[in-house]
């Protein structure tokens, strides 16, 4: 590595705005193509020397075409830079890898609008933030409402939202905003293992633990940026919109898991790809284990899109119940949900012809310009829908994808981005006072533990606006309505989860090495 900090020395800017930077391909001789990133130069020089790393790494994966990119919100993550972007012609040796997917296979966010507004739900804020936090658990380990058996569950995984909405938890036009219209249909249960389902099956309607979230949220006057889109999605101001972010949970970790440690076996062996870094572990996307690992990855994608599902169903019953009105009264319904962690197979013009790519987003957002087959028919027109969560102290966004997101693979931001390691946040703050703060600030707060909250504080992240001015500058999503936090409920690490585990472990390390001494003797 040249630096610790900040890009390369040989990276240049490559558009007048001084929005798109581009490492060549002289950077490492294994390189096959430039590497992009997007930014602007505040954010750029302030990336860890890591994304620079890992994001010219994937630009020596078999088959990558154009670019490897990442984008403002990128930093450092497992293989791939959270923030990602790569595609591989599937037609010449491109390959699939779990790495640039995500270990939280179709983490994303889904929004939901009300005909509320600040008015009405700030005096009965605390009781919404309290009833949430009981009815959608959050944390390591924590477990959903929703009762079904092993065997049910591998339906679920291949059937997503849809097979809630035939239960009964949601509508069917939940479907008709959600990618894939809430169903990745070439998932096959025969491709998981048992671990995976063990793991997964009593986790639906769950946030999980870190980042993830349920956030109410309040549209200001003078953040909605665009009038005719903003009404298209149902926003107006002084809106009341309920924004949450989720994924997987342990069963995505596991497919992933598993399909890393058989890809390490064949990758060399059997198809004779040299890797820089073993967390880029992969497979040609064609091969019997590349197919495998797709339709296990769309297993995950459809656990993903039933967990939120089922927390659309928590929340509805939960602002029906408190302000004494039916959903559809409240007019409960979904703009989005959209993933940022899967690879997608897209065609897309490469050097002047279409070609089937699959495309590889980790931490970053599908935006999909005007007209894309892959929007839903009710927004084709305008362009799909592009969620993006920021800290929680700070808010979130509404974009549009739009023209130059052809650039991208049609790919842009996902969040602010993390720039402080949690371990170096809880030394800044305390999580108590971060929560008294926060109310004190019109935003009330509740999470699973303190140390797990103060990880999270707005301070540990890039300024989501300045995230979101380098993808609107640059044209790859355009700026729609803004959403301020009011209420969250926070799914920060459970520090009894964790003394659980710590405990299980040392216990492990005794038995194991009591049995090993006993041998000896």
């Amino acid at each position: 590595m040249e630096q610790r900090t900040g890009p390369p020395k040989s990276i240049k800017q490559v558009d007048k705005q001084g929005l798109v930077w581009e490492v060549p391909k002289s950077f490492k001789k294994e390189m096959r193509v430039p590497a992009r990133i997007y930014a602007n130069k505040k954010i750029l020089n302030d990336m860890d020397y890591g994304v620079f790393d890992q994001i010219t790494n994937v630009a020596t994966l078999p088959g990558i075409v154009k670019y490897a990119m990442c984008m403002p919100d990128g930093h450092y993550g497992y293989g791939y830079p959270i923030g990602g972007v790569s595609a591989f012609d599937v037609e010449d040796g491109g390959v699939i890898s779990p790495g640039g997917i995500g270990f939280d296979i179709n983490c994303g966010m889904r929004l939901i609008t009300t005909n509320l507004t600040l008015k009405d739900v700030k005096p009965k804020i605390k009781t919404l933030v309290d009833e949430l936090f009981k009815k959608v658990p959050a944390g390591v380990g924590s477990k959903g409402f929703l009762k079904i058996n092993q065997n049910q569950f591998k339906e679920v995984v291949e059937e997503g939202s849809k097979w809630c909405v035939k239960e009964g938890y949601g509508w069917e036009e939940d479907l008709e905003k959600t990618e894939l219209d809430g169903r990745a249909d070439w998932a096959d249960n025969s491709k998981i293992s048992e671990r995976s389902i063990q793991r997964g099956f009593n986790q639906i309607g769950t946030l999980g633990s870190g980042n993830h979230y349920l956030e109410i949220q309040h549209v200001k006057r003078g953040n909605i940026f665009d009038e005719e889109l903003a009404k298209k999605y149902g926003i107006f101001e002084d809106q009341i919109v309920i924004m949450f972010h989720c994924g997987s949970r342990g069963f995505g970790h596991q497919v992933a898991t598993d399909y890393l440690q058989q890809f390490l076996k064949v990758m060399g062996p059997k198809y004779n790809i040299k890797i820089p870094d073993r967390e880029l572990a992969c497979a040609p996307f064609n091969s019997d284990e590349g197919q495998d690992y797709y339709k296990a990855m769309a297993c995950g994608v459809n656990m993903s899109f039933a967990n939120r599902q089922v927390i659309v169903h928590r929340l509805r019953e939960t602002f029906s119940s408190i302000f004494n009105k039916s959903p559809e009264e409240l007019e409960m319904k979904q703009v989005f949900d959209v993933s940022h962690n899967r690879a997608s197979l897209e065609k897309h013009e490469v050097d002047g012809k279409m070609k089937k790519l699959i495309v590889h987003r980790k931490g970053a957002t599908g935006s999909y310009y005007p007209g894309r087959e892959e929007i839903p028919p009710l927004y084709r027109e305008s362009g799909s829908p592009v969620i993006i969560g920021g800290s929680m102290e700070t808010g979130s966004y509404l974009l549009t994808g739009s023209e130059n997101s052809k650039e991208t693979f049609c790919s842009t931001c996902h969040g602010s981005g993390r720039t402080m390691s949690r371990t170096k946040a809880k030394k800044m703050v305390r999580g108590d006072k971060l929560q008294q703060d926060m109310e004190k600030r019109g935003i009330y707060v509740k999470a699973i533990s303190f140390p797990g909250l103060a990880e999270e504080f707005g301070g540990a992240y890039k300024d989501v606006d300045e995230v979101i001015d380098s993808v609107d500058k640059a044209g790859i999503s355009k700026k729609t309505v803004k959403l301020i936090p009011i209420g969250n409920v926070k799914g920060a690490s459970n520090l009894k989860y964790n003394l659980y585990f710590l405990l299980i472990f040392v216990i492990m390390f005794v038995i194991f090495f009591t049995i090993r001494f006993s041998i000896n003797l």
